[in-house]
This record gives structure tokens, sequence and C-alpha cells, in this order.
């Protein structure tokens, strides 16, 4: 499965960017930095594409509705619903996830991205470690693309990006 993490970096390549992704695949809504009426109004037309386009809606932060959330997000009830993904950038974080049940990791960073310039990236197989024998499907993440999903040879369950799905980017 491929995925859409959205960040304010898109600006208004957000747009041509969920229409770039195919039917079935995620978006992670972030826009943590937008203020927050912004970002209600953007989360709004952002749902309706995701279901227009029978794409996965997961929501991290903000109590924004989707078909689930991303990372330690709860309902007003306090319970998860809908599906669950967490980040994981190393062997602890993976073992939180598991222990809040959650359905899916998000593994990163695979490669250098230019969403955490000069940041280590932990390369291919030391990711594939990071959820060994918990049962879990990770998602790629950090310098993503089709091309480099393709050379992972089925270590993961798909793959995640931000640049990949901007119109000039090449893969």
């Amino acid at each position: 499965m491929t995925w859409l993490m959205t960040d304010e970096r898109l600006g208004d390549g957000l747009w041509a960017a969920l229409r770039r992704l195919p039917p079935g695949s995620g978006v992670v809504f972030r826009h943590h930095a937008t203020p927050p009426a912004a970002r209600r109004a953007i989360h709004r037309r952002v749902r309706r594409i995701a279901q227009a386009r029978r794409l996965v809606l997961l929501v991290a932060g903000g109590g924004l509705a989707g078909k689930g959330v991303h990372g330690d997000e709860v309902h007003k009830d306090g319970r998860m619903r809908g599906l669950h993904s967490w980040p994981a950038h190393d062997r602890c974080e993976a073992m939180a996830g598991w222990k809040r049940d959650a359905d899916l990791l998000f593994v990163s960073p695979l490669y250098p991205t230019r969403s955490h310039p000069g940041a280590p990236s932990i390369g291919p197989a030391a990711a594939a470690r990071i959820g060994r024998g918990l049962n879990l499907p990770m998602i790629a993440l950090g310098g993503m693309d089709a091309r480099r999903f393709r050379r992972l040879r089925g270590r993961f369950h798909g793959w995640a990006a931000i640049d990949a799905w901007q119109e000039n980017h090449e893969s």
C-alpha cells in the first residue's frame, strides 16, 4: 500500500499529490504547524477528496475525523477507533506501538529525507529489523519512492512519502 504523509511543505501541491495517489492508497494528515482553523479547513478538503477517491485517511493529532489515527491520538472517550498506525524510528518505538495495539508501523527514515535534513538514516536492513517478531505490517518511510520500494524486495508492506507524490519528482 502506498501512503502520502502531509505537511506544510506541500503547500498547494497537496491537491495534486492527492490526485496522484492510486485509489486504495492512504493519507496521514499531519499539518501540525498550521493554525487550528486553517488546519481544520485543509482537513475538510482532504477528507472530501479521500472519500471521493477511496483513500484511507488517518489523522495525526487534533481530534479530526478519519478512518483512523496515527500515533498516540485517541478519541474523546479515550479509546482508539479505526485503523491505528504508529511511527517507529527504532525498536523501542516499535514496541511502544505494539503495546498500544497499533495496526501498522511507519518505519523511518530508511534514506536521507528533506523532512529531516542532516538526520541519520537507518537503511533498509536495520529498518526491517525494527519490527521483527511483532507481527505488524511495516510501511517504509524516509526518502522513499516507487523505485526504492521495488528494491526492498518484500521486506515492507508498503511505502510512504511526501516528495515522491509531488509532480516534479522522478522515480
